[in-house]
């Protein structure tokens, strides 16, 4: 083996697409706790929303090397990746929970996903998508903050 090359683990292994495994993914945080938290069938759809939307635009984690969205579906960071509350009026919540509190791409990966969600091309049925990162990372009122001023006002 040279020094950048490993065996493959083959305990690693990845939940489906259309697969809803609340073990794998993170705990709802403070941000879609005043709202309707998607789940099953409903969260399945719009992850992969996500995913089609991370896709088309480039939405990569460069420490992983995958689309964004297939965080959720990583085995080894089973508290790690996005979860989906709706508003009222057709508003989506998205929250970010990092691998580590200290991800030094969190505020890159969440600006990156509001613009994905938000930008010209429509691929989904929300007015708007607000991204925010769970608190549990070291700057998120930092970035959040940064998140808000890109969240068109009402």
């Amino acid at each position: 083996m040279g020094l950048f090359k490993s065996e493959p683990d083959v305990k690693h292994g990845f939940d489906e697409y259309d697969e809803f495994v609340p073990d794998h993914i993170p705990e709802p945080g403070p941000a879609l706790s005043e709202y309707e938290l998607l789940t099953g069938s409903e969260h399945v759809r719009v992850h992969k929303i996500a995913r089609d939307v991370f896709e088309m635009r480039g939405v990569y984690d460069s420490t992983f090397g995958y689309n964004l969205a297939k965080l959720n579906l990583d085995h080894r960071h089973q508290n790690a990746g996005f979860r989906y509350a709706v508003t009222d009026d057709l508003r989506l919540i998205a929250e970010f929970t990092p691998t580590t509190p200290f991800c030094p791409q969190s505020s890159v990966l969440t600006t990156a996903a509001h613009r994905a969600w938000n930008g010209e091309a429509e691929e989904h049925d929300f007015e708007t998508v607000e991204i925010r990162i769970d608190p549990m990372h070291q700057h998120s009122e930092a970035v959040n903050e940064k998140l808000t001023e890109l969240t068109p006002a009402e």
